[in-house]
C-alpha cells in the first residue's frame, strides 16, 4: 500500500495560473489545494499542513512576503516563490524572509515541476534505514515496527499514521488533516475515525496508553509525535 500523497498549497490570485499549476502537479501524483489571497492562504496552511507552499508575492490582503514571514515563525516547510517580480532585490528579499526557491513568471511548466520535485525530495526524511524514536524503530521500506527489539504488528492504516507523524516529529496536525493524509480525499469516514485509530495505535506502541510518551494529544487541535522518545 502506497503512502499518502504529498500535499502542495498554491497561494495565487490569478485563477488561470493557479489552475495551471494545480493541473500539472496533480499529474505527477501530488495533492494540490489552492487559495486566492494571503489571508486565506495562511488559514489553509494552518488547517491543511502542506508539505510545500507555492506563494505569489503580489496577493490581495496580506502579501506573499508577509505570508512567508508568518509561516516561518512556526514551520520549516519548503516555500517556492512564484511571481512576476524579477529584480535582483525582489529575489534577494524573498529568499531572506524565508523562501527556499524563486521562480519568475512567465515560467516553463517543466521547470516548475522539476523545482517542486527537488524541494519535496530535500524535505523528505531519510528512509534508507529505520526511523528511530526512543524504543521505536520504524522501517518504511519493509513497513515494520519494532519496540525495544520486539516486532509490533500494525494494520496498514496504523502504520501509515505512525510513519506520517514520526516523519514530522513535534509538528501538530488537525484531525481533518490526518484524515486526508491517511484515508485520502475520497474517504467516507469522519474525524472520530482518527481518534479511534490513535487509540488503537497507542495500545500497541505505548507502555501506558493512558500516559502516552510518543503519540501526544494537543487539546483543541489534534495530535503530534513527540520530538524525542
Amino acid at each position: 500500500m502506497a503512502g499518502p500523497a504529498q500535499r502542495v498549497l498554491v497561494v495565487e490570485d490569478e485563477e488561470k495560473i493557479a489552475q495551471l499549476v494545480a493541473k500539472n502537479l496533480q499529474a505527477i501524483g501530488l495533492d494540490v489545494i489552492t487559495a486566492a489571497d494571503g489571508t486565506t492562504g495562511l488559514q489553509r496552511f494552518r488547517d491543511e499542513t502542506p508539505d510545500l507552499l507555492i506563494l505569489d508575492l503580489m496577493l490581495p490582503g496580506i502579501d506573499g512576503l508577509e505570508v512567508c514571514r508568518q509561516v516561518r515563525k512556526t514551520s520549516r516547510v519548503p516555500i517556492l516563490m512564484l511571481t512576476a517580480r524579477r529584480s535582483q532585490s525582489d529575489i534577494v528579499l524573498g529568499l531572506e524572509v524565508g523562501a527556499d526557491d524563486y521562480l519568475v513568471k512567465p515560467f516553463h511548466v517543466q521547470e516548475l515541476v522539476a523545482r517542486v520535485r527537488a524541494l519535496l525530495r530535500r524535505a523528505l526524511p531519510e528512509t534508507e534505514g529505520p526511523l528511530r524514536l526512543g524504543e521505536l524503530s520504524i522501517d518504511p521500506a519493509r513497513r515494520r515496527l519494532e519496540r525495544a527489539g520486539a516486532l509490533i504488528e500494525l494494520t496498514s492504516l496504523e502504520f501509515d499514521l505512525l510513519l506520517f507523524l514520526a516523519s514530522h516529529p513535534g509538528r501538530v496536525f488537525t484531525r481533518e488533516a490526518l484524515l486526508e493524509r491517511v484515508w485520502g480525499q475520497d474517504r467516507v469516514v469522519d474525524t472520530r475515525s482518527i481518534d479511534s485509530l490513535v487509540s488503537r495505535l497507542r495500545k500497541k506502541i505505548e507502555r501506558d496508553a493512558n500516559r502516552p510518551r510518543y503519540l501526544q494529544t494537543v487539546w483543541g487541535t489534534g495530535y503530534r509525535m513527540a520530538e524525542e522518545g
